[in-house]
């Protein structure tokens, strides 16, 4: 069999260009896909390079091995870049410039965006391509991630497409979440050297302002999202945000590809944060976990609270990840014979409901607000079952890292949870988990009255836990479907049918 790190007269080389990857900078999936993408194209024999901003938190022993200085708007900005070799065919480029990423959080801080992310990552942007413009041979592929790098296909039909050699580079353009767009005002056109044709439907406009995500989708010549059900929903009203046409319209190079989960990071057999392994074969360890996790949020661990069901959630809080059934239902959730441990931050209103509910109900409820990654791993492994109520779920990961380690997933059947949880079937004893439709707190309590149903039914349960472990979210199949939606991109821009008015 031959060896797939070797690469092939096939192999492609792929600029990848976002804002967060594992293990250097992380605020949630996002990272955990791109750093393990990256790996596992790698790994099948294709070149990557990913590009992203070395911001404050970025611990990594690197020097400037090339200097950019970039004009943009008028404004000089000089940039640093740190390669950091991460194997034979895969390095992580990091962009330094620390009036732009040297500060607290990626994105903003206390709640609020930084005021200047539009040119942030406008100078990410324009960095990472003119990186590859000083390479010695040109990528294969441009593969830019979410709205922080929504003006990379938008700059490559635009300011490069002059040049014969990148005029020919496709561009593909991942989706992660609709919802979050890079909406500024008009007047940032000039702030970031775009012409002001692009203030139009079939640019960057979207109701009077500049969409970054918009201009992903608009000038990309293929379009994926992170899952085939999301993938459909997005040409919707209901969860098109505004850009349901626009998805309509491009629908011809629109795809959805399931994310893969890192099962070397998230693997119950060697996991380091986890006090003892175990696996589908031998479950033992997980009481050991469950006994640790408990202790760890001061709840009871006594012969009684572990024959209790414990239910995990590890979120963003806010509306989009169902917080509002939680709280429509909370007197309910607490009047079940159930523990709760909740890991997570957002939205102040539901922090303080975790709090409260935490501080009336101790011998139940813990929770935790902020994000501990160790602790996430011990919630995966030590809690019975997993809540995910979405309103709507792109794709998310946390079913998957629940299947791996044998909790038992309640999500509500939208997106990826859709595609990849199957509702328990009772008459067949079939599924990996429980699911809901509608969007309703009394729909979600039913879902989860049947879990615990099935939880006092000890080996029914065992066979649900056992088919969710058995499950394979590697990167593997999902690492192929990209490789795959490359090569199209490649023959379309190669045949002329993915050029614009350029």
């Amino acid at each position: 069999m031959p060896d797939a790190s070797v690469p092939t007269a096939s192999a492609l080389s792929v600029l990848m260009v976002a804002s967060e990857a594992h293990p250097y900078a992380k605020t949630g999936g996002l990272a955990d896909v791109t750093g393990a993408l990256s790996g596992a194209l790698a790994r099948l024999g294709h070149a990557v390079t990913l590009v992203m901003p070395r911001y404050r938190a970025v611990d990594v022993a690197g020097r400037v091995g090339r200097r950019l200085s970039l004009t943009m708007g008028g404004r000089p900005f000089e940039v640093g870049l740190v390669e950091v070799v991460q194997g034979p065919r895969e390095r992580v480029v990091l962009v330094e410039c620390d009036e732009l990423y040297d500060r607290e959080g990626l994105y903003g801080t206390g709640g609020q965006d930084h005021p200047d992310n539009a040119v942030r990552f406008g100078v990410l942007a324009r960095a990472a391509l003119e990186y590859a413009v000083g390479l010695e041979s040109a990528p294969s592929i441009v593969h830019a991630h979410d709205w922080q790098t929504g003006l990379v296909p938008v700059l490559l039909r635009t300011r490069y497409t002059a040049d014969p050699v990148w005029r020919r580079i496709p561009s593909l353009f991942t989706i992660h979440n609709l919802a979050y767009q890079g909406v500024f005002p008009a007047e940032m056109l000039s702030a970031l050297d775009l012409g002001a044709e692009l203030l139009s439907v079939d640019g960057l406009e979207f109701w009077n302002q500049l969409s970054f995500l918009k201009g992903g989708i608009n000038f990309a010549d293929a379009v994926t999202t992170v899952s085939a059900a999301y993938a459909r929903e997005i040409r919707t009203d209901e969860y098109g945000e505004g850009l349901q046409g626009l998805l309509v319209h491009r629908q011809h190079v629109l795809s959805g590809i399931l994310n893969g989960i890192d099962t070397d990071i998230w693997n119950p057999l060697t996991d380091p944060y986890l006090p003892a392994p175990f696996s589908a074969v031998d479950v033992k360890g997980k009481q050991v976990a469950k006994r640790a996790l408990l202790t760890r949020y001061g709840l009871p661990d006594d012969a009684a609270a572990m024959a209790r069901p414990l239910i995990g959630m590890v979120s963003r809080l806010v509306e989009q990840k169902g917080l509002g059934l939680i709280w429509e239902a909370r007197d309910a959730l607490v009047a079940m014979d159930a523990a709760f441990v909740i890991l997570g931050s957002g939205e102040r209103r539901y922090e303080a409901m975790w709090r409260d509910l935490a501080a009336a109900h101790p011998m139940r409820i813990g929770a935790r607000i902020g994000f501990d990654e160790e602790l996430s791993h011990l919630i995966e492994g030590g809690a019975d079952l997993f809540l995910m109520p979405s309103r709507f779920e792109p794709c998310g990961l946390n079913q998957m890292y629940s299947m791996r380690y044998g909790t038992v997933p309640v999500v509500r059947a939208t997106g990826g949870l859709d595609d990849t949880v199957q509702a328990f079937d009772p008459e067949t004893g079939g599924g990996t988990g429980f699911t809901f439709h509608e969007y309703r707190s009394s729909a979600m309590l039913v879902a989860l009255e049947a879990a615990l149903a099935t939880y006092a039914r000890p080996a029914r349960w065992r066979t649900v836990q056992q088919a969710g472990m058995r499950q394979d979210y590697s990167w593997d199949a999902s690492a192929a479907a990209y490789v795959h939606e490359y090569r199209k991109a490649i023959d379309r821009r190669r045949e002329g049918v993915g050029d614009r008015e350029e």
